[in-house]
């Protein structure tokens, strides 16, 4: 094994991220061994953690990540050590029929490339593996990824700051400018302003929607939203949602993202739009509860009910692009990271994510 390294390990679950030491393999031909310098927290990960999604400890979990390349596997191709890079969980082959149709979200091929291979990459004290989530494993010092969950940023983008590109950012940017491919001058209307909902809301005002309706409960996310690009605000605790958006838009909104995983929710993003409109469920909605719609909308009034996994992103693509808006003033990243954390705090920083009042909180782990 290559390295000991200190980590936030979920052992139980429900249950606590706990540090201890773990023995980090060395990188195989395809893989890159990343000094990790910062990570975003994620619901997906809180949601692990309290249980809500079914998960087999011990996992070593953070998917959303920014560092630097400290060696290459004799594979490897467009990255060298030294580079600054971004982690991306939709890891992709690139040879399946998914890959080669410019699917990458779908790829084939991602549970190979991100788990098998002829060691474990992570062993605990008593020698037992542990899995890192997605393939990569960002709670830690170090981490050892295929190179096609990477993609190299410029060395004047903060670290601190592109960590949540690789998840959040590039999930509600993608979901607006790929999945659903928003217009100018249309309507759009975001479900949910944590940070995959501010991010869709930045790309609808990017993309030019003459109104860009933020719908929480929360009235100083609301607030924030205004910031972002929100031109309007509904509170959903204090009115019916659809009945103000179809107000707002004069018969129904042109897009509408849900970004909370609620069916409930879903169904109001679909019951928002007007004839013609396109919902896009972003958030991770439980299996247990169907999406009510009506279906005389579908084929009287042509509305449509899509699904956006990681935005439909091609990340090796997509984030040198947000990069570019980010340091050209465009998009405000640093404006989402609500709180940072160490990484001995990270379970602190988990209580303020569960709390519903950061809209990112990111884990401070090495120096740039």
């Amino acid at each position: 094994m290559g390295a000991t390294i200190e980590a936030a390990v979920l052992n139980t679950a429900p249950g606590a991220l706990e540090i201890e030491q773990l023995q980090l393999d060395d990188p195989g031909p395809d893989e890159v061994l990343v000094r990790v310098v910062n990570a975003g927290l994620c619901h997906s990960d809180l949601h692990e953690i309290d249980g809500t999604f079914e998960t087999e400890p011990p996992i070593l979990l953070g998917h959303e990540a920014s560092g630097v390349v400290e060696a290459i596997g004799s594979n490897v191709i467009g990255l060298r050590t030294g580079d600054h890079v971004v982690t991306c969980l939709s890891v992709f082959c690139g040879r399946c029929r998914y890959c080669t149709n410019g699917q990458l979200t779908l790829c084939e091929n991602r549970n190979g490339l991100s788990h098998d291979r002829p060691r474990p990459r992570l062993l605990n004290a008593a020698g037992h593996p542990v899995r890192p989530t997605a393939g990569i494993g960002a709670f830690a010092q170090a981490m050892v990824v295929h190179q096609n969950a990477l993609v190299a940023i410029p060395r004047d983008m903060p670290l601190a700051t592109a960590s949540i590109l690789g998840c959040a950012v590039t999930t509600g940017l993608g979901a607006v400018f790929r999945s659903a491919r928003v217009q100018p001058g249309t309507s759009v209307v975001v479900i949910g302003t944590g940070g995959i909902g501010m991010a869709a809301i930045q790309g609808a005002k990017i993309a030019g929607a003459a109104q860009v309706i933020a719908v929480d409960i929360v009235p100083e996310k609301l607030k924030a939203a205004e910031r972002f690009g929100a031109t309007h605000t509904v509170n959903g605790r204090d009115v019916d949602p659809v009945e103000a958006v179809r107000e707002l838009t004069r018969g129904g909104a042109d897009f509408s993202f849900e970004a909370v995983g609620s069916s409930v929710t879903a169904g109001q993003a679909f019951s928002m739009l007007g004839p013609g409109g396109l919902a896009t469920v972003v958030g991770m909605v439980p299996d247990t509860v169907p999406i009510a719609i009506k279906g005389s909308e579908l084929y009287l009034q042509e509305k449509r009910l899509q699904g956006s996994f990681m935005g439909s992103n091609q990340f090796k693509v997509d984030v040198p692009r947000y990069v570019d808006l980010y340091l050209q003033g465009r998009l405000l990243l640093d404006e989402m990271v609500s709180e940072r954390v160490t990484l001995r705090d990270i379970n602190s920083g988990f209580a303020t994510l569960s709390s519903g009042s950061a809209t990112r909180v990111v884990a401070d782990i090495g120096e740039s």
